[in-house]
Order: C-alpha cells, then sequence, then structure tokens
C-alpha cells in the first residue's frame, strides 16, 4: 500500500500569533526576535521581500528592512496556541508528530478508502484556520522528506499532493538547498563538483556520495530519489536541553563571564533533577561579536 504522509507547516507561526491579537501589526514588515545582538526567530512575508530570513543578526536584518517593526516575542502565547492546534490535529489524525512549535507530521495512509486524502487534509486545515484563526501550508505525498519539501514549495503554489509516479518529476528540478539536511557547507561541497539540482544529485552514483560525504552521502542520495522509509513517529524524545544568554555589550571580563556561565549550569542541572534525566555530553557554545562561534563539548 502506497504511504500517505502529511507535512503541515504553520505560516510565519509567531508573526501570525502576535497578529491574531493586534491586527495594526498586519500587512507591515515584522520580524520577531530579541534585541540589538539577537537574531531572528521569525519575519512576515513583507520582511522577507527585502532579504530578511530566520537565523539572521537582528543588526543585518534591519540594514535590509530598516522600516520593519521588531518584537521581542511572547513565547507563552505562541505555546499556548500550538498546544491548541496540536489538540484539533490529534483528535481527528491516527498518527500524529509533533516535529517543532509549528510543525506536524501525519500518517494517513489507508484513509483513502473512505475519504479522499487530499479532501480529508484540506478539511482538517480549514478547521485548524477556522479554530485557531492561523493560516498553514499542508502537502500530502509519500513520505516524510517528499511532503517536507512539498509545503515548502506550497507556500508559493499552494497546497499540494505529490503522488508517487509525479515524486521524481517533482524533486528533479529544485534546487538541493531545498532538501533536509543540505546546510550551506553541504550545498557549495555539492557544488563544486556541478550537483546544485535534485535530480543531478539523485543521478549520482550512492557508491560516490558514500565515499565523499560518508553515511550522510547515501542518505542524501535516498532523499534525492524520493526514499524515506523513516515513520510518523507520535512521541519524541527529548534528546538536549539548553539555555542562553546574550551580552548587552562586548566584555573580557572573565570573573563575569564565570559567574554567568555558573549561574547557567545551576540552571539547567536544576532542570535535570526536576525531571529526572542523566546526560551524557555537555556544550558550551560562544559566539563573538563579530558572529565567529566556537563550540566544545565533553
Amino acid at each position: 500500500m502506497e504511504r500517505s504522509v502529511v507535512h503541515i507547516d504553520m505560516n510565519t507561526f509567531f508573526v501570525s500569533c502576535e497578529r491574531l491579537t493586534n491586527s495594526a501589526l498586519n500587512g507591515i514588515p515584522l520580524i520577531i526576535g530579541g534585541g540589538e545582538r539577537g537574531v531572528v526567530a521569525s519575519c512576515s512575508y513583507e520582511a522577507r521581500r527585502f532579504g530578511v530570513r530566520s537565523a539572521m543578526p537582528i543588526h543585518m536584518a534591519m540594514k535590509l528592512c530598516p522600516q520593519a517593526k521588531i518584537m521581542k516575542g511572547d513565547m507563552e502565547l505562541y505555546s499556548k496556541l500550538s498546544r491548541d492546534i496540536t489538540e484539533i490535529i490529534q483528535e481527528k489524525a491516527p498518527i500524529v508528530e509533533k516535529a517543532s512549535i509549528d510543525e506536524f507530521y501525519l500518517d494517513i495512509t489507508g484513509m483513502d478508502k473512505f475519504h479522499g486524502s487530499y479532501k480529508w487534509t484540506s478539511e482538517l486545515a480549514q478547521t485548524v484556520t477556522r479554530e485557531t484563526g492561523l493560516p498553514l501550508t499542508f502537502a500530502l505525498s509519500i513520505n516524510k522528506t517528499v511532503s517536507k519539501i512539498g509545503t515548502g514549495e506550497g507556500k508559493q503554489k499552494q497546497n499540494l499532493e505529490i503522488p508517487q509516479h509525479q515524486v521524481q518529476s517533482f524533486l528533479n528540478p529544485l534546487s538541493i538547498q531545498k532538501m533536509p539536511m543540505v546546510g550551506e557547507k553541504t550545498f557549495q561541497l555539492l557544488s563544486r563538483i556541478g550537483i546544485r539540482t535534485i535530480g543531478k544529485l539523485s543521478q549520482m552514483p550512492a557508491e560516490a556520495l558514500q565515499d565523499m560525504m560518508g553515511k550522510n552521502g547515501t542518505e542524501l542520495w535516498k532523499k534525492a530519489n524520493g526514499i524515506d522509509n523513516n515513520p510518523v513517529e507520535p512521541y519524541r524524545e527529548k534528546k538536549s536541553i539548553s539555555t542562553e544568554h546574550t551580552f548587552g555589550q562586548d566584555t573580557i571580563d572573565f570573573d563575569r563571564l564565570n559567574r554567568v556561565l555558573l549561574g547557567m549550569v545551576e540552571k539547567l542541572a536544576f532542570q535535570l533533577r526536576s525531571e529526572a534525566w542523566l546526560t551524557s555530553t555537555v556544550k558550551v557554545k560562544i559566539r563573538y561579536a563579530n558572529y565567529d562561534t566556537e563550540t566544545r563539548q565533553c
């Protein structure tokens, strides 16, 4: 039986949540992020037209779009609305995986016997938007990889259905940057050997990719060929906890840095004890004023 996997992505979720409570924010460039030295957590489509993107330093985003309104964000509001969305989806879908605060996978394999799968998903999407007031995009395909890529494309072309016989023709012309697992370094590595589209990547021998990139090369080859057997998992175990601190001004006061670091460690240790967790790896990341980043772990 052909699998039916849906990927749902809430459109500019943090921005949409803020606009839900304040209609004066509609239609203007809006950036959600922390302070002048922070990074963009989310941004509206009006800001994206100027080149603003998530994870971009706030000061850089403001140079690109100086007229944007910056808001720190309300995680309590976002979490509440995310729970509301989750409850609506879980009530109707047989298997739901919550991949992040604004992203879901649904396995609805076999439901086409009783409903058209695309029609059923469209009705679910309408219910979520009607009951929460929040917009979303979805894609329906044969596995998690293709449906996730489909959602990214659907933001421009509306919701998509990509059946088995259309998977490769859908994937082939797309940039490899559309694929999960392909960051800037991987993109540059593959570009140097002339591979810039998913179609080109799918034609490369899997063994050559494995020699070049190890296990990740094999996984990339599978995804480029529309192969992904990963199940939709209703429960995802928490893998890590973390905390961060951004200084308002640069500092080389090592006593102060040590005090801040100790406070962060105490906070995480308290959380570990409260939730009865053990940890095997401790990682420290420091980001300098020029955004160079160093990471150490043991």
